[in-house]
């Protein structure tokens, strides 16, 4: 009997997955509530890297049944989460693949999470996904696993291991690999969203490039207040990266090594600019509510300046930034 899987959202991730668990021989169900798209879907249209995916089953959201055995993969972005979660019942067989927190599925007891450092972009209205960046796909639990929750997550690790399309690990506790991409992502996504600029730019303009540094040395801090543990994703650990930052001349050597990687990669947030909402809240937000009252000035702002662009349906542009800058606390950008 095949292995199945229900993969909800075909976004970039979804997409991704699917792609991986079709070659690997499992049964995929891709659930969408864009009715273009599983209209797509169901006329064997959907791709990765130019090449079609096919034997996918497509349901749109509101006629879905959320299966009892079969693994569900959540690829939707954390504020769509709300009425995923009230139709699923059983979370045993629940696998997150999402960046950032959301409060409610953290009250969730589902198993295991997974995190991708590979980027993979797909157009909202198309069902056509290109891995722009490569990376790993971290998988493992969240909390203490029951021996056949483990043989779940490792079954579904093996399957992705098995579809060769990106590096897969199997970890013994996925939450500081979850961390260092959340200090990551809270760096990258307020910024790059806000001016509109591809994840490169970041490195490339001082500007951009002071802030960027400085939000990935707030991040570690809040997070290491916290006594979160952090772990490697990509070329450095996180307690390596800082220290790098903190040694003059350095960082500019390390922006130099990362271009290359960051070039043609958009950010997640981007296109949700002006639509009203964000994951500012899932990436900065959470940021600020595990600092307490550990000072995290850049945060704030940029939870600001996200949400007042957004509210206010104001164009990206780079201006943005030199009133982020006005805002901050003197001396915070040294």
């Amino acid at each position: 009997m095949k292995s199945s899987a229900h993969i909800v959202g075909a976004g970039g991730i979804g997409i991704a997955a699917a792609a991986c668990l079709v070659r690997a021989g499992w049964d995929v169900t891709m659930i969408e509530s864009n009715p273009a798209k599983v209209a797509a879907g169901r006329r064997n249209e959907m791709m990765l890297d130019g090449r079609p995916i096919h034997h996918v089953h497509f349901v749109h959201f509101d006629q879905w049944i959320p299966p009892t055995e079969a693994v569900v993969l959540l690829c939707t972005k954390t504020f769509d989460n709300a009425p995923i979660l009230q139709r699923i019942a059983n979370t045993e067989t629940l696998v997150p693949i999402q960046n950032g927190y959301d409060k409610t599925l953290e009250g969730f007891h589902h198993p295991a999470e997974a995190i991708a450092s590979f980027v993979s972009e797909c157009p909202d209205d198309r069902l056509s996904a290109r891995i722009t960046r490569t990376g790993s796909l971290h998988i493992g639990p969240r909390r203490k696993a029951s021996s056949g929750e483990r043989k779940r997550i490792n079954g579904l690790a093996s399957a992705f291991t098995e579809g060769k399309l990106f590096p897969v690990e199997c970890v013994a506790d996925i939450s500081p690999f979850k961390s260092t991409k959340l200090m990551y992502n809270a760096a990258i996504s307020p910024l790059a969203a806000s001016t509109g600029v591809d994840n490169a730019e970041l490195l490339i303009d001082p500007l951009t490039q002071k802030l960027f540094f400085a939000l990935l040395r707030e991040n570690y801090s809040i997070l290491r207040h916290a006594g979160l543990t952090l772990e490697k994703i990509g070329p450095f650990h996180p307690d390596t990266v800082i220290r790098i930052l903190r040694t003059p001349f350095l960082p500019k050597l390390m922006g130099l090594f990362f271009r290359p990687s960051l070039r043609g990669t958009y950010c997640s947030m981007s296109p949700d600019m002006g639509s009203g909402r964000t994951e500012i809240d899932a990436y900065n937000g959470h940021l600020v509510r595990l600092a307490g009252n550990f000072p995290c000035p850049i945060n704030d702002a940029v939870i600001d300046l996200v949400d007042r662009i957004s509210r206010q349906r104001l164009p990206k542009a780079r201006t943005h930034l030199h009133h982020l800058v006005t805002s901050l606390p003197d001396g915070v950008l040294i």
